[in-house]
């Protein structure tokens, strides 16, 4: 690609893939609300708040593909949601629709089937039960990248992101981890494949404790490598899993399904 559009690239995961994505274009457009570091070689820095459609169509501009990892990633009171998670993506396909319609990888989230049970065993198909608002906001992304696919032929990969960290820290995480390899490798056979779609991916790594079933992306080619059991001893050396009964053990989404709909 000529230029690559990282959004929420000031976010844990988001800095992460400011380096490791850096191969798949000749300029990477870095965004975030917040401050970022300044540019390095072949990259751009725009501070932009989603919320803004003006500012948004401009950050689209000129982008060969997208990788959407902005707007608000945890539980927070409903018009910070509505601000980033809503509005936003609203603003994004309309920017992409107006710019030739770059590839988009959409950053969901398991919290879109967070009050399914662990001992259930998912389909892409199966029906959304979100946990929280944040949750909510990732069903109401899906859907717009559902409907901007069916209307216009907008591409969009739905990622339903476990839990993207370099190693998993609780037990509920040998269920949900998906390792930083694993989600480059991801990135790269989305904007690979010939033809996209708008299929449902759920982002996990190769681990022996699963919920999700990836058969229908495996027309992409992805097949990822890393495994969560590596870090069981781990984890079970710094505590006991919780109890049979704590929400963390219950709902695929944990302690998501207690948390209260936040005020501002």
């Amino acid at each position: 690609m000529k230029r690559l559009l990282i959004t929420g690239a000031a976010g844990g995961v988001g800095k992460v893939m400011r380096t490791r994505l850096a191969h798949m274009a000749e300029t990477v457009r870095l965004s975030d609300i917040a401050p970022m570091d300044p540019a390095g070689p072949n990259e751009e820095v725009v501070q932009c708040d989603l919320a803004d459609a003006a500012a948004v169509m401009d950050l689209v501009d000129g982008c060969d593909g997208i990788v959407h990892l902005g707007g608000v990633s945890v539980e927070r009171p409903f018009a910070q949601i509505l601000k980033g998670n809503i509005e936003g993506v609203y603003n994004l396909y309309e920017a992409a629709r107006a710019h030739g319609m770059p590839r988009i990888v959409f950053a969901s989230s398991n919290h879109v089937v967070g009050f399914h049970r662990q001992d259930s065993h998912l389909q892409a198909t199966d029906p959304v039960m979100p946990d929280g608002l944040y949750g909510v906001s990732k069903c109401f992304g899906e859907a717009m990248a559902s409907m901007y696919h069916s209307k216009f032929g907008q591409e969009t990969a739905i990622v339903r992101i476990g839990s993207c960290f370099p190693k998993p820290v609780n037990h509920r995480m040998l269920g949900t981890w998906m390792s930083y390899d694993d989600f480059v490798s991801m990135i790269e056979a989305i904007f690979r494949a010939p033809m996209l779609g708008c299929p449902i991916i759920w982002g996990i790594s190769n681990n022996d404790v699963t919920w999700w079933d990836n058969s229908a992306a495996r027309y992409l080619g992805w097949r990822p490598k890393d495994n969560s059991e590596t870090y069981r001893a781990e984890l079970d050396a710094a505590g006991p899993p919780p109890p049979v009964d704590d929400p963390a053990s219950v709902y695929q989404g944990g302690a998501f399904t207690q948390d209260p709909i936040l005020k501002e």
